[in-house]
């Protein structure tokens, strides 16, 4: 057992005791002789007392000192003993939400059975659906996005400074574009960086990672030589990223294979929000947003120069709006990304940013069908169609105005669609969804073309309502919704009886 759960057990007796015998801090503190700052300390679980203090505290509380140590928890808490231990909670990041786990344990005292039957339900709950702590690390880092709208000025800030660093010197101009000569420059003189985008070719067993980087005392960055030069560019500017934040704890392989710990995520992420903040200047980022906008009538070809003039993916681009919108035009939205294996009927939800408080299954532990009248989808079955494509500006765009069935929330949701270049059988579709309200429709002028589709949708098949004569795209019958209404009515009946 680790030195910190047996400071944090010991800190919970001691609470626990002191709230038993009624006892105030101060109170306690006094008998103790110890200052209400240290038993503070105790409590929770950062301090650990030498036997002397540990002999007053018992005869304060009027408990056995042998007791008052021992690390066993009474049979109602085991599942919290546990559940303190497991690899999940030791490896939380506390601290990025404002606390720490012995602030938790505070929480947890006030009603200790029950909190101990309720951790230990939510963590058998997370074995039942297979949830891994790689996919509990991640959805940390979701909610900590979300909490801050996706938006962090102080990576915005040092992408400015950093082109104000090396711009000059590297002779970076002062358009929008970053030429990928002058970021590998960068890279490789300032930080002694050796680049090959040839081995990962020649390797069978590589050929699915986009970049591997291997430290050393010339740092060596491995590029998959089938990537576009746009992907690339966001691999030297994300490399980048590590290096001027100073990002140490990080994946080696991009996709990495695994998730050690929270602080390699959260270094993950932010190198990647500095690659995104560095390719797409917020200043003139904003300013082209605010054109699109301003469109009188839907023109995706906008969307297109875009794509164009920063040189990026489809995912760069929506998902630099999700950084920037909510914080500068004050709208609500949501990304999403899906993978379409080719020949198939399966649509997976791989990627999402949900700060409109959308419903969206997520996957895990849910064999159900995503609606078919999403705008994903749509996307996915167009591509599918057209079969591979040889440049981006044929790649299925697309605009639709959804409108959920049951909770009649209303968003605009634009996407595109497009076939991986690393995985030749799987397509990808991104959505940005703005919400339908008052500030959308103040903001977005062409919000009401006549020319943009209408659709109702609905979370998967098996909840829909909808006949098979309303929607001809059902993939499943609605054996969830179907499964309601048969409760529903041995309800009724059952009231039938009183």
């Amino acid at each position: 057992m680790s030195l910190d759960l047996i400071n944090i057990i010991f800190g919970m007796k001691v609470r626990q005791a002191r709230l038993d015998a009624g006892l105030t801090l101060t109170e306690f503190a006094a008998m103790c002789d110890l200052s209400p700052s240290y038993v503070t300390e105790i409590e929770k679980g950062r301090k650990y007392p030498r036997t002397d203090k540990i002999l007053k505290m018992a005869q304060a509380l009027n408990r056995d000192y042998d007791d008052l140590v021992s690390i066993k928890l009474p049979p109602s808490l085991t599942y919290l003993e546990s559940t303190l231990s497991s690899s999940v909670v030791q490896r939380f990041p506390f601290d990025e939400f404002g606390f720490e786990a012995g602030d938790l344990v505070n929480l947890l005292t006030r009603k200790p059975d029950n909190a101990s039957a309720l951790l230990h339900g939510i963590l058998d709950v997370g074995k039942r659906y297979d949830l891994s702590e790689e996919e509990f690390l991640r959805a940390a880092l979701r909610s900590y996005q979300e909490i801050h709208e996706n938006y962090f000025p102080d990576l915005e800030d040092a992408a400015v400074q950093f082109r104000a660093e090396f711009g000059e010197k590297y002779d970076w101009p002062s358009e929008q574009r970053v030429p990928l000569k002058a970021l590998i420059a960068t890279l490789t003189e300032e930080y002694g960086y050796v680049i090959d985008d040839e081995a990962i070719g020649r390797s069978l067993e590589l050929t699915g990672y986009r970049s591997i980087f291997l430290q050393g005392k010339k740092p060596k960055l491995f590029i998959n030589g089938a990537l576009y030069s746009r992907q690339v560019r966001f691999l030297i500017a994300r490399e980048l990223g590590y290096q001027y934040l100073d990002l140490s704890e990080r994946s080696t392989a991009s996709t990495p294979d695994h998730i050690y710990s929270f602080q390699q995520l959260l270094n993950d992420f932010r190198a990647a929000y500095f690659a995104g903040a560095l390719l797409m200047p917020r200043a003139q980022f904003l300013e082209d947003l605010q054109t699109f906008f301003a469109l009188k009538a839907w023109d995706p070809t906008f969307l297109l120069g875009m794509l164009s003039r920063y040189n990026v993916t489809p995912e760069m681009l929506l998902y630099r709006m999700s950084e920037l919108v909510p914080q500068f035009f004050g709208l609500k939205l949501h990304f999403l990304r899906f993978h379409h294996p080719a020949g198939s009927s399966e649509y997976h939800l791989i990627k999402h940013l949900n700060m409109n408080r959308l419903l969206v299954p997520s996957g895990i532990g849910l064999a159900e069908h995503h609606c078919r009248r999403w705008l994903s989808v749509r996307l996915l079955r167009e591509i599918a169609e057209l079969g591979p494509l040889q440049n981006v500006e044929d790649m299925p765009i697309g605009i639709q105005r959804s409108e959920f069935l049951d909770s009649r929330d209303r968003f605009l949701c634009i996407g595109f669609a497009r076939q991986l270049v690393l995985s030749p059988g799987v397509y990808s579709s991104v959505l940005v969804g703005f919400r339908n309200d008052t500030d959308l429709q103040n903001t977005i002028q062409f919000l009401n073309d006549p020319s943009i589709p209408r659709e109702l949708i609905g979370e998967t098949c098996e909840r829909c309502p909808l006949t098979p004569d309303q929607c001809q795209l059902r993939a499943v019958e609605p054996t969830i919704l179907q499964a309601q209404e048969r409760d529903r009515a041995r309800r009724l009946a059952i009231n039938m009886l009183q």
